[in-house]
């Protein structure tokens, strides 16, 4: 229970993080109007209804870094309804990160959903389920993104770290600069339960809120990155996230959570792989 409160007190911690105008970095792609950014450029929401979703994306592009969104997710019963929140390249080798959110009936958790797609192949899911409600506040989901890993957090939390595993043939996201991308869609053919709990409409319109974007990033633009520096050891930025590994408080705290709220890991769905688990779950 101790590491319960450290962890809400890390939340605390984390929802006073600084944060750019959310005009500056994101543009509304989709939804005709359900999408919107207020409070001077302070949050930014989405929405769904039965006719339509609506979504968001930057306006710049990266390769590596470490980015932090504060969300805040549909509340209520938002069964079939899903909040993604994603990196992703283009094409059919398109490089991808994603943080899914899959709705819920009143009173159950939300799933977190994860993967990475490296060179156009994915399959390497791992769900979880939070340990605090994600629709009463806000909370900071971040992806760490450097050339040795890519790790998922929550309010500072590790909860997944992808290895680079290129020594045992394993593709990594390393050449594909990467946009921000974020959608609320109605998915209620799979998203609760299997697809079995479908979407209530008579609870839209669905809101899904944003704010405190921070991305210590090396940002690509006409071919070139703005960290030249980080050949030496360090991005641009001066920050620590371009070597950055997990210590062995943080391999504590992610082991915690794996232990106590993941409830799928592709590497160890034995009949999905029959033949055995994919290289790269055999990381230590």
């Amino acid at each position: 229970m101790a590491l319960v409160f450290l962890l809400q007190a890390l939340s605390l911690m984390m929802t006073g993080a600084s944060a750019g105008n959310l005009y500056q970095d994101f543009q509304i792609t989709w939804g005709d109007g359900r999408a919107k950014i207020v409070e001077n450029g302070q949050l930014l929401t989405l929405s769904l209804d039965k006719a339509s979703g609506s979504g968001f994306q930057s306006k710049n592009e990266y390769l590596f870094g470490k980015i932090d969104m504060q969300l805040k997710l549909v509340p209520g019963n938002s069964a079939g309804t899903v909040t993604a929140y994603y990196l992703s390249s283009q094409g059919p080798t398109h490089d991808e990160i994603d943080f899914e959110f899959l709705g819920n009936l009143s009173g159950d958790p939300y799933t977190l959903h994860t993967n990475v797609f490296a060179q156009g192949k994915g399959n390497r899911e791992m769900q979880f389920q939070l340990w605090f409600d994600p629709t009463k506040d806000f909370h900071t989901y971040s992806i760490l993104w450097n050339p040795k890993h890519i790790t998922f957090m929550v309010d500072g939390t590790p909860i997944r770290d992808f290895e680079n595993m290129e020594s045992k043939g394993v593709a990594f996201p390393k050449n594909q600069a990467m946009r921000i991308y974020s959608s609320l869609w109605n998915a209620d053919d799979w998203a609760t339960q299997g697809g079995r709990i479908k979407t209530d409409w008579t609870n839209a319109p669905f809101t899904a809120s944003y704010r405190n974007f921070n991305a210590d990033a090396c940002v690509w633009s006409a071919g070139a990155s703005n960290c030249p520096s980080k050949k030496t050891g360090t991005a641009s930025t001066g920050s620590d996230w371009w070597n950055q590994d997990l210590d062995s408080t943080s391999q504590e705290r992610m082991r915690w959570v794996q232990r106590n709220y993941m409830i799928y890991n592709y590497c160890t769905d034995l009949k999905r792989f029959p033949q055995g688990p994919p290289p790269e779950c055999s990381i230590a």
